[in-house]
């Protein structure tokens, strides 16, 4: 299939695909680690319902899931034909479910945990401390990042994406002095684009 545009850095890219129908990371249904987290998480829950955000969202089957368990979620991407897709497969969540772009978006009310799925390994190297920072300045103190994250150790050498790799020392470096990680699991019911290179992982905001 022939795309004009190649930077993800541009909307348009993310645009062209979703309208050719090529979204090889949708999944089309809820991964396992996540439906075993919700359910474990809600079963024991004695706070108020976890308020969350999706940042790069597309096709958005994981809000659905996580507003029928009882979440607030807001959804945001800013690519309008993944919006529009998500809006689609379900009009009754159309409110909550916004183009935007992560590094602007200010969320209605305070968030205590982001959800990440495909949205970190998007975006090239260069932009993934700028991302680590936004998760900070969006969560409060013991506020969660939960999700997968494709990790590789051999990520130097293949540079080449999206999906971009990052190895496990990178990801640390990244991530701690902001975040402890207080899970890490493997996944096993990876698409192909991720088969045997992800990771479920939670961070705590320090």
């Amino acid at each position: 299939m022939e795309f004009a545009t190649r930077n993800p850095l541009d909307a348009e890219f993310w645009d062209e695909r979703f309208g050719k129908g090529f979204t090889p990371w949708n999944r089309g249904a809820v991964p396992q680690n996540l439906q075993h987290y919700v359910q474990t998480l809600t079963a024991n829950l004695q706070a108020p319902s976890p308020v969350c955000l999706i940042p790069g969202c597309g096709h958005a089957y994981e809000l659905d899931f996580l507003i029928k368990s009882g979440w607030q979620v807001s959804a945001i991407d800013f690519s309008s034909a993944a919006v529009a897709t998500a809006q689609a497969l379900f009009p009754n969540h159309t409110n909550a479910i916004v183009q935007a772009d992560f590094f602007d978006y200010r969320p209605a009310s305070g968030l205590n945990c982001i959800y990440e799925r495909a949205f970190f390994c998007a975006l090239p190297a260069e932009r993934r401390a700028s991302v680590v920072r936004r998760w900070a300045e969006l969560l409060p103190r013991d506020g969660l990042i939960f999700g997968f994250f494709f990790v590789d150790e051999d990520a130097s050498k293949r540079p080449k994406g999206p999906p971009f790799r990052i190895s496990s020392a990178q990801l640390s470096a990244l991530m701690e002095e902001q975040f402890e990680r207080i899970e890490d699991a493997e996944v096993s019911d990876s698409l192909a684009v991720f088969e045997g290179k992800e990771r479920w992982q939670i961070w705590r905001r320090r």
